[in-house]
């Protein structure tokens, strides 16, 4: 898994990866402008559209410039915008690329006269080096680009934005775009600072894994190369009890299709025998609405049968305690809990020291805080997540649109699959689904956390390329077999 560093590590990782490669720093920034051109490339923009791009002193700035150039090298039309004031202050890899543009592309003062007939405006102005209060010339300088009416599209982060932290959308560049190079910085998955951040882009520019692994963090991103190395894999002579055993506990009256759809989401992600266990009086919606499943209600006699159970989707809390308990007492394997199980230990803290070790819950953010408190912003969700997973040795999946899997151990894995149009009713039942598929299938805890959050975060990309807002949770259940199939999971 990719880490996630600080900005300050940043130059350290450079000057890592250019003392083991060989490979100057300069040639170094020549990739991540070859990087962002390949993906602007890739937007299709008109060469009929003119570029401007803002340029700092330092690396960003940099990166500016052999963007410019490259640009200029396929006939776009490009000028820069004097964001360093003397090129005094560049940094020696900056001055390097400044040198080398071409004698076509004017340098001009920052003016938002110079905007009109321009279409694009790069953000190179400061990058992840920011340190402390942003100076009342820049302050000026970022204020002044944030009026130009075009598409923006800020390099690495936007200017202003504190790596590890929230921005003053007053004091950031609002951009449309930002193409972040090698891993996503802390800042540009907060859902605050979307309305700075824009769609999130992540460019590679093939930094040596050694020089990464000199580096200390606790912040992890999961990529699509992650994934076929944490799958179990079956053979032909695999039958349904090989692929797991697993009971599903939820859906009170009136609230069957939040079990309903666990339950057919664990069947497409490929589970050999599903039960739900739900009231008597909503045992013929189940068997209509999932014929492949079985049906039980009343007493679970014995839990230790099956090898995963999920509880929570629609169970509701009122007279559901007793039954908690019982299960807790009885079920000595990871679970997955959600939803109105997650409610139940809210309310009920003493149950906490009664979950199996490596139990899964998987909360949204109100549930989250049921559980923790209330927390002011999402940084503070993160470190509780943390604390909480530490402590009671869990592992906690916050969904969000980059869903976080807080490990007991104190790694923080954020995905990368998923789309805003998930964030729809339901789709957080079929997650509850997936994971617990895992689980039953026999994969490791975390594992089956890490497969269930990203096939999950997959299909609702797969389901939502025809579909937009329109997507609903059945059609990401729908989906779940194309998953494997891009995956190349036999």
């Amino acid at each position: 898994m990719q880490k996630i560093l600080t900005g300050a590590q940043v130059k350290e990782l450079d000057a890592n990866h250019v003392k083991i490669t060989g490979q100057s720093s300069l040639k170094l920034m020549e990739s991540a402008g070859q990087s962002f051109v390949n993906w602007f490339l890739d937007q299709g923009y008109s060469k009929e559209k003119k570029i401007l791009i803002a340029v700092g002193a330092g690396n960003n700035g940099g990166d500016g410039l052999v963007i410019a150039r490259l640009l200029v090298e396929r006939q776009y039309q490009v000028r820069i915008i004097d964001c360093f004031g003397s090129i005094d202050r560049f940094s020696p890899d900056a001055l390097s690329n400044f040198n080398l543009l071409p004698k076509s592309v004017q340098v001009v003062k920052l003016n938002p006269d110079i905007f009109k007939d321009y279409a694009i405006l790069i953000d190179a102005y400061l990058g992840v080096g920011l340190r402390g209060e942003l100076r009342e010339s820049a302050i000026d300088t970022i204020q002044s680009l944030n009026l130009f009416q075009g598409v923006k599209i800020s390099i690495d982060i936007p200017a202003g934005l504190p790596s590890e932290g929230v921005g003053n959308t007053e004091l950031c560049f609002q951009a449309n775009w930002t193409v972040t190079f090698e891993f996503p910085k802390l800042a540009l998955l907060l859902p605050e600072n979307t309305w700075i951040v824009g769609e999130l882009i992540y460019a590679k520019i093939k930094v040596d894994a050694e020089a990464f692994d000199q580096m200390e963090t606790s912040y992890y991103f999961l990529e699509k190369k992650d994934i076929p190395a944490l799958h179990k894999h079956f053979t032909r002579f695999s039958y349904k009890g090989d692929l797991g055993k697993v009971l599903l506990i939820g859906g009170g009256p009136g609230k069957m299709g939040a079990i309903i759809l666990s339950c057919k989401s664990a069947m497409r992600t490929g589970s050999g025998l599903v039960t739900c266990h739900i009231e008597e009086s909503e045992r013929a919606i189940i068997q209509t609405a999932v014929p492949e499943a079985m049906a039980s209600w009343g007493l679970i006699a014995n839990p230790e049968y099956y090898d995963a159970l999920g509880i929570g989707p629609g169970w509701g809390t009122d007279n559901r305690l007793r039954q908690f308990q019982q299960l807790l007492e009885d079920f000595n394997k990871p679970m997955v809990i959600d939803a109105d199980g997650i409610n139940l230990l809210a309310k009920h803290e003493a149950l906490l020291s009664q979950v199996p070790e490596n139990s899964i819950l998987t909360p949204h953010i109100g549930e989250f805080e049921r559980l923790v408190g209330n927390c002011q912003g999402h940084l503070e969700r993160l470190s509780k997540a943390k604390l909480f997973a530490m402590e009671h040795k869990l592992i906690i999946v916050l969904k969000g649109a980059n869903t976080v899997v807080s490990l007991p151990d104190g790694k923080q894995i954020f995905n990368s699959s998923g789309t805003q149009y998930m964030a729809t009713g339901g789709s957080g039942d079929v997650l509850t689904g997936m994971i617990t598929s895992y689980l039953g299938m026999g994969y490791d805890p975390v594992n089956a956390a890490l497969c269930g959050v990203y096939h999950h975060g997959l299909a609702g990309e797969i389901a939502s390329k025809s579909k937009f807002r329109g997507t609903i949770a059945s059609d990401i259940i729908d989906a779940i077999p194309e998953t494997y199939s891009q995956l190349r999971i036999a």
